[in-house]
């Protein structure tokens, strides 16, 4: 998929910074962080930067020694912007592939980041059994590469999962109770 927003885009480091600033819209960071931050050289980056700043998706304010920068919210374009960078249903359709290794898994719901709510408080819950907790982070940290953007996950087993089902607990409602999309479902017990 990058490949593919690179070339409409123009180039990787484009689609990178654009991620970095869209799904990180609090962060005022200068033209070097963000040339680390999206691993990108720096002279890239400042170029796609001013570039950004001319066209008004960011702001450009004054910090002690340096310029830092910032998403503008008020982008005309700026949800359409998100959801085309983020592009929700092409992620659930391979996310099963992505985690496979990590376990077996059960079940994945995708939400926060991933439906649009910027301060959800959980971006993807995993359910599985035998889960390797070291790949499954390398896993998710290779997403976030991607993303621009850190993912907040949970992972738990099987019977963790049916027993925190059952006490109303409030991760899995603050999860359940808003914006969310199944990815993948071995369970079948009728979760939206």
């Amino acid at each position: 998929m990058t490949d593919t927003l690179a070339k409409l885009f123009g180039s990787a480091a484009r689609v990178k910074l654009l991620r970095l600033f869209l799904f990180n819209p609090r962060e005022a960071i200068t033209a070097s962080e963000a040339a680390a931050h999206a691993r990108v050289n720096v002279v890239s980056a400042r170029r796609e930067v001013a570039s950004f700043a001319a066209i008004g998706l960011i702001k450009r304010t004054a910090h002690a020694n340096s310029i830092r920068y910032t998403l503008n919210p008020d982008f005309r374009y700026l949800a359409a912007l998100q959801g085309l960078l983020l592009n929700s249903p092409a992620r659930a359709t391979d996310l099963e592939k992505r985690l496979k290794g990590a376990g077996g898994l059960k079940m994945i719901i995708m939400a926060g980041v991933f439906v649009g709510d910027w301060d959800g408080r959980l971006d993807l819950l995993v359910v599985g059994d035998r889960m390797n907790e070291r790949i499954l982070r390398n896993r998710v940290r290779v997403l976030e590469a991607e993303l621009g953007k850190e993912i907040r996950y949970a992972a738990m087993s099987t019977q963790d999962f049916f027993y925190r089902l059952n006490m109303s607990d409030k991760l899995l409602r603050d999860v359940l109770d808003y914006p969310h999309s199944i990815a993948f479902d071995r369970l079948n017990i009728g979760l939206t």
